[in-house]
């Protein structure tokens, strides 16, 4: 003990002493513990990183998809742009031409064969119409329109001119009184609905179309209205605020247009150009024609012959299935129409307001074949 340091002496006693040996196993324990705090936050840590990183590139691909998609989208805008500049030209070059060409064979039509070609041609002019209605803008679609109604109303006139004329002979009083009493009057409408067929638009109502060549019903409640192929031809047709009404139309309107129509069934021939619907509720539709556009309208069947593609928007609860209305004169119809009958894309539907691919939108369906079953009389 003597000659050893102080130092020394509490080093032999810090190891030699039973003391000493509680002392260095306690702190032997601390280090392992603090060593498996350490190990523990550095494998919790490893593990959310890993979950960082797995998230990630999830994130990142969602990204490149959603920014290929838009790339996508504006090349196929931009594709569509130029095409339809394009079809513009083309269809203005060859309207000009068809249109000249049926003008240049009314003004010489001295037989009923030179209006037959004239009456040909100018159905094939309908057809270039309808088809280039999608690309089109309004106003030339407009004029398009407005062209063929003059063209067709020509050549109206230049039959009556070359039908024979009929013999003078003299009528009884009684026979030319009631020939009067059924002038304008449509065979087999009952008298009630003689009636109403002709209630007139609202002038607002008019003016919205601004043309003379409208027709249609409106603010009318539970009743049955039709309207003849002699009312109808080629001219533009307005359906406004009904309720509970049963609409007919038989003949071939140039449009349809069906607004704030609640629990209606409409039937309608060949349309040749297009039918538009706007807030529209608990309806039965057959219609065919070259464009169908719905919006803001529910809870509705359509029975639909279109020879492009139907859009809805702003729409829930519709359901398409094939046209099957039929009437007697419907192929004669279907033939001034210029549409093609052997097209029909009826359940080629585009949503603007679901624009996922992989999805099926909620907003319309196919209605099942047992349900399509309707009394159209």
């Amino acid at each position: 003990v003597l000659g050893q340091s102080p130092e020394a002496l509490v080093g032999g006693l810090t190891e030699t002493t039973p003391g000493g040996r509680k002392t260095r196993e306690r702190k032997l324990e601390v280090s392992m513990e603090s060593v498996s705090c350490s190990a523990a936050a550095v494998r919790t840590g490893d593990m959310e990183s890993q979950r960082d990183l797995s998230l990630v590139p999830e994130r990142l691909q969602r990204r490149e998809q959603e920014r290929q998609l838009e790339v996508e989208r504006r090349k196929q805008k931009r594709q569509n742009q130029e095409a339809e500049k394009e079809n513009s030209h083309f269809f203005a070059a060859t309207f000009a031409r068809e249109r000249a060409a049926v003008e240049e064979l009314l003004e010489r039509a001295e037989s009923v064969e030179r209006l037959e070609e004239a009456a040909s041609r100018l159905q094939g002019l309908q057809k270039l119409l309808n088809d280039s209605v999608f690309f089109l803008a309004a106003y030339d679609l407009r004029q398009g329109q407005q062209a063929l109604a003059r063209l067709q109303a020509a050549l109206d006139e230049r039959r009556r001119e070359l039908q024979p004329k009929k013999r003078f002979a003299f009528k009884t009083r009684r026979k030319d009184a009631a020939s009067s009493t059924k002038v304008d009057a449509a065979p087999g409408i009952p008298p009630a609905v003689e009636s109403i067929r002709d209630s007139p638009l609202p002038k607002k109502a008019e003016g919205d179309l601004g043309s003379s060549w409208v027709c249609g019903f409106s603010n009318l409640d539970s009743q049955v209205l039709e309207k003849r192929a002699s009312e109808l031809h080629q001219r533009d047709v307005l359906l406004t605020e009904l309720s509970n009404c049963t609409v007919k139309l038989y003949g071939n309107p140039n449009t349809l247009r069906l607004t704030r129509t609640h629990s209606c069934k409409l039937l309608c021939g060949p349309v040749s150009t297009s039918v538009f619907l706007e807030d529209c509720s608990d309806c039965v539709l057959a219609v065919a024609c070259q464009q169908l556009r719905i919006h803001s309208t529910k809870d509705t069947r359509i029975f639909m012959q279109v020879t492009s593609r139907a859009i809805v928007e702003d729409c829930s609860g519709i359901q398409f299935a094939p046209y099957t209305w039929s009437y007697p004169e419907i192929d004669k119809d279907f033939e001034s129409s210029g549409l093609d009958r052997s097209k029909n894309n009826w359940n080629d539907v585009d949503d603007f307001n679901w624009l996922a691919r992989d999805m099926a939108s909620p907003n319309w369906s196919i209605l099942p074949e047992e349900e399509r079953n309707i009394q159209w009389d």
